[in-house]
């Protein structure tokens, strides 16, 4: 039987309306549709990390033409867009998140012309092309960087960045007591073109990216030509880097808080409406009002185009009713929600965060995203894997605890099932899909990530989800480059991931996605509705996350015990194969998701 539709506040609404058996109760959180059908409203969207993705030249760099060649598996996957990482010019401190030109193709991943064939090849296969912007800092080799260096304090040169006099005697002592992200202070002094020591300038990541400062009306109109850059090559939107950090309170008052990467993102406990908590704790370099009217200028830019593009915010802010203040009607089209990241693997924990994300983007028109693995974070098989499910460690190394592979995967599938059936847009970072770990064994002496040498290597950092992925098991660098070249290892594992040990194998993790983006398209997923579901036999609200979206009864078992599938439920799909009970019940093991029909 299908649930009642309810005719009252979704979040209040409870019926009680049989879901397999005649016990059970939906409460509606989320209703369907929404928008005027907007591709990014429901589209799943696949992050390339363009120097682990796939070698064209042969130099063990992932590159543009080898995006391009490999495209044909992400249209056989079925994702409605691709997010590249930075491919721009840059000195690659920090893997390209330090630009030197933001119009421009960095040599090691090709030319403009490959950038614009890739974007062909993309939308001939129906492939939407989202680019990665970094506007909080810029390289030290940016031409404006060079120039402010050259130029005097209080030049127009230094306005387009943070400079600041020191403290204490003679200046010696920095404007203030920030830290970067990367550890260490958030400021490095400069020597004067006369050969004094200087002024300071603000980094909040590593020296060598220096912030910006936004309210210079020269910075913001740069960004605006920026956008219209790539938007004229054709380009479908911008994942914005660091969206929550470009304007810095005013004075820059000292802060007693720690910057970092996710530090304090929800695991567990939401923060609080004043920011007291969690994520929330903004320090004055956080998620700064300011920043709205930026976005309020860059909607009005990307509204100019055809095509409806769109803006989507990396920014790690709680509570999620401040994160969607990003993106109002009038703002960002998207905001990555970290705090469902960072949950961990508790069915409780999981229902309140899910619930929470809907109702708060629901206030202001927009999709909620969901995501669980990127470029900064412990790829999920592996997180989920560790004595404490889903925990957050800043990289895994040799010396470090190891997570348990077989359980992880099988978490991770469960979790990705889930996901890939709530209503909005889905995120997957590149690999996933082949169920790949964190390279956890990856020689420290390898380790590029900038975390590692300025924490003074107690933070291992991100390689290890950054390791270039397996195409062909029996190949040299399993695929990845022509030459066997690869810029990171590759662990032994990945040959048992390669996409071509995976495909068209019944089971595979490989397949387990296709499957599933396929039937969320055929569904409806995306644009659908949400009801938990209480009262399934054997089901403890503790141990079971089950909601009704559209027509499928989603069910993940995160309990100790098997549960046994209501016999009226048509099976549609499972993270894993079900065993059957002697009576011949279908039976969902701990650590699984189904998919089922209701109302046959």
């Amino acid at each position: 039987m299908t649930p009642s539709t309810p005719t009252s506040a979704p979040e209040a609404m409870t019926t009680a309306t049989p879901v397999g058996e005649p016990s059970t109760t939906t409460t509606l959180v989320h209703r369907p549709g929404g928008g005027a059908g907007e591709w990014w409203r429901d589209a799943v969207i696949y992050q390339i990390y363009p120097r682990s993705f796939a070698d064209g030249s042969g130099d063990g760099i992932g590159d543009l033409p080898g995006i391009t060649a490999r495209l044909g598996h992400l249209a056989r996957l079925g994702v409605d867009a691709v997010w590249l990482s930075p491919f721009y010019r840059s000195p690659q401190n920090d893997a390209g998140y330090d630009v030197a030109d933001y119009r421009d193709v960095d040599p090691l991943f090709g030319t403009l012309d490959d950038f614009d064939a890739m974007l062909e090849r993309a939308h001939r296969l129906r492939i939407r092309v989202i680019v990665d912007l970094v506007p909080n800092h810029t390289s030290s080799e940016h031409a404006w960087f060079r120039a402010a260096l050259a130029a005097a304090p209080g030049s127009p040169e230094r306005a387009r960045y943070v400079f600041r006099d020191g403290r204490g005697p003679g200046g010696e002592e920095p404007p203030n007591n920030w830290t970067s992200v990367f550890g260490g202070a958030a400021w490095t002094r400069v020597t004067e073109p006369d050969g004094t020591p200087g002024q300071w300038y603000l980094h909040l990541f590593d020296t060598t990216q220096p912030d910006l400062d936004w309210t210079n009306p020269e910075v913001r109109d740069e960004f605006e030509q920026v956008l219209r850059f790539w938007l004229d090559r054709g380009v479908d939107g911008f994942r914005v880097d660091v969206a929550h950090g470009m304007v810095k309170a005013e004075g820059l008052p000292d802060w007693s808080g720690t910057s970092a990467m996710i530090d304090g993102a929800h695991e567990g406990e939401l923060g609080s409406e004043d920011g007291s908590t969690g994520a929330g704790n903004r320090g004055p370099m956080w998620d700064q009002d300011g920043v709205h009217e930026i976005y309020r200028s860059w909607h009005r830019v990307l509204a100019e185009y055809d095509g409806d593009r769109c803006l989507v915010a990396e920014a790690w802010v709680e509570p999620l009713s401040r994160l969607a203040r990003y993106v109002r009607p009038d703002e960002m089209h998207q905001a990555f929600n970290f705090s469902f990241l960072t949950t961990l693997w508790r069915a409780d924990e999981l229902r309140t965060v899910v619930t929470e994300s809907l109702v708060a983007n629901d206030v202001v028109g927009a999709p909620t995203t969901w995501v669980l693995s990127n470029h900064d974070v412990v790829r999920h098989a592996s997180r989920l894997g560790l004595e404490v499910p889903g925990s957050k460690p800043n990289g895994i190394g040799a010396g470090d605890p190891q997570p348990d592979e077989e359980v992880g995967l099988r978490r991770a599938r469960a979790a990705s099932l889930m996901m890939l059936a709530l209503p909005g847009s889905a995120y997957l970072y590149q690999g996933e899909e082949l169920g790949l770990p964190e390279h956890t064994s990856l020689p420290d002496d390898e380790r590029q990530d900038p975390t590692w040498w300025r924490s003074e290597h107690t933070e291992r950092g991100r390689d290890g989800c950054r390791v270039p992925l397996p195409w062909e098991a029996q190949a040299p660098a399993y695929g990845f480059s022509p030459t066997g070249e690869s810029w990171l290892s590759q662990p032994e594992a990945f040959g048992r991931y390669a996409l071509d040990a995976q495909r068209g194998v019944a089971g595979s993790t490989y397949e387990v996605y296709r499957s599933a983006l396929r039937l969320r398209r055929e569904f409806r997923l995306g644009s659908g509705s949400l009801a938990w579901v209480d009262g399934l036999p054997n089901c403890a609200a503790d141990t079971v996350v089950a909601f009704v979206n559209r027509e499928i009864l989603v069910l993940t078992n995160i309990g100790a015990a098997a549960l046994r599938l209501p016999a009226d439920l048509e099976l549609v799909h499972a993270s894993q194969d079900l065993p059957v009970a002697d009576d011949g019940a279908v039976l969902v093991p701990t650590d699984t998701t189904v998919w089922a029909r209701v109302g046959r």
